[in-house]
C-alpha cells in the first residue's frame, strides 16, 4: 500500500529534485524510513539509522540492498527537511485514502471531528516575557529560572525555543504546557483518518480546525459530523448547517443558554449512532501518541509539526487498512 501511494507521487518527487548536481537520498526511501520510525516507535533519527543498518526487515521495507551503506543521521534529517518544506505528507495521506475508498473501507456521508493537545519540544524555562531583555543565564545548559509570583500568559510571554507553541492545559486542575492543537477528521465506517489540521492552542482551535476540514469535504450532499461537548456552541452549529453539514455533537446542558442542539436533531436514530461512532477517534489519538510518538513532538514550528502529524495519520491508516483487509480475508 505504501509503494502504491509513493508510485502515484513520483511526478511530484521528480519536480522537487534537480536534474544536475550531487545525487541526494531518494524521497521514496526517506518516506519509507519515516514510516518505519513511526510504526516501530523509534525515538530518534540516529537510532533509526542504526536499526536500518542491522535489520533485514527494515532494509527491505526502505528499499536498500543488504550491502548498501546506511545514511548518516545528519544526512537523513537534512534531506528529509526538503520534504518538510512541501505538502508531501498531505498528498501521501490523500493517496492512502484513495486506496481505502477504492476498497470500500470509507464512508462519504458520516464523519467525526476531535482535537487533542500535542506537547511541544520546548521547556517552560523558554517561556519568557516579550517586552523585556533577559539577562544571560547563570548556566547556559540548564539555567535556574524562578517563576514564583509571576503571572504568565500567551499575551505577555512567548517561548524563545518555539514561538509557535502556546501555553495550554487539558482541563481544570491540569498543569499548563507549551503545546499545539492537533485535530482529526475521521469517517465513521471504519474510523480511518481522512483529514488533519494542526493549529496553535488558542482555546478555539478545535472548532476552527473542524470547520476548515469540513469545508474540504468534496460533494454537495448533506453529511453528518459527530463531536464532543466542546463543539456545542451556537456559532459552530450554525456554521455547520450553512455548509450543509448536520452537527451530531454531544449536548452541553451545563453551558449558559443551554445546548445549541435541540430535539430536532437528537430524536433521529442517526444522532445516537454518531455519538457511538465518534469514540473511535480516541483510538486514532491513542495510536498517534503512543506508537507514532506524537505525545511530545520532536519538531519545532507549526509547519513542521503539521507535516509530521499528517504523515503519522497516514501511517495509522496503513495499519488500520491492513487489519481490515486481514479480517475480510478471514471472514471469506
Amino acid at each position: 500500500m505504501a509503494d502504491t501511494a509513493l508510485n502515484n507521487m513520483s511526478e511530484r518527487f521528480d519536480a522537487m529534485y534537480a536534474k544536475t548536481g550531487r545525487p541526494s537520498v531518494p524521497p521514496e526511501k526517506l518516506l519509507r524510513a519515516q514510516l518505519v520510525q513511526m510504526l516501530y516507535s523509534i525515538r530518534s533519527e540516529r537510532l533509526l539509522m542504526e536499526e536500518i543498518d542491522y535489520s533485514i526487515l527494515f532494509r527491505w521495507f526502505v528499499g536498500m540492498n543488504l550491502d548498501e551503506r546506511v545514511w548518516d543521521a545528519t544526512v537523513f534529517t537534512k534531506n528529509r527537511d526538503r520534504l518538510l518544506e512541501g505538502d508531501v505528507a498531505r498528498e501521501f495521506l490523500c493517496e492512502v485514502i484513495k486506496q481505502a475508498e477504492a476498497k470500500g473501507l470509507t464512508s462519504d456521508d458520516h464523519f467525526t471531528v476531535d482535537g487533542t493537545l500535542i506537547e511541544a519540544w520546548a521547556s517552560l524555562k523558554s517561556f519568557q516575557r516579550k517586552d523585556q531583555k533577559n539577562p544571560p543565564p547563570d548556566d547556559p545548559g540548564n539555567p535556574t529560572v524562578d517563576f514564583h509570583g509571576e503571572k504568565r500568559s500567551n499575551d505577555t510571554h512567548a517561548s524563545t525555543t518555539d514561538p509557535d507553541a502556546l501555553l495550554a492545559r487539558k482541563g481544570n486542575g491540569k498543569e499548563a504546557k507549551l503545546s499545539y492543537n492537533g485535530n482529526l477528521l475521521t469517517e465513521n465506517r471504519n474510523g480511518l483518518i481522512v483529514n488533519t489540521e494542526v493549529f496553535q492552542a488558542n482555546g478555539t482551535a478545535e472548532r476552527d480546525a473542524a470547520l476548515v476540514m469540513l469545508e474540504q469535504i468534496l460533494g454537495d450532499k448533506r453529511v453528518t459530523v459527530g463531536g464532543d461537548k466542546g463543539y456545542d456552541t451556537r456559532d459552530f452549529v450554525a456554521e455547520c448547517r450553512n455548509m450543509n453539514v448536520t452537527p451530531h455533537v454531544a449536548q452541553n446542558t451545563k453551558r449558559s443558554g443551554g445546548s445549541a442542539i435541540d430535539k430536532r436533531t437528537t430524536c433521529h436514530v442517526g444522532y445516537d449512532i454518531s455519538q457511538k461512532k465518534r469514540k473511535r477517534v480516541e483510538e486514532c489519538f491513542g495510536w498517534l501518541k503512543t506508537i507514532a510518538l506524537m505525545r511530545k513532538v520532536r519538531h519545532r514550528g507549526l509547519e513542521k509539526v503539521s507535516w509530521v502529524f499528517t504523515f503519522a495519520a497516514a501511517a495509522y491508516n496503513l495499519v488500520r487498512m491492513r487489519k481490515l483487509q486481514a479480517s475480510a480475508v478471514g471472514a471469506a
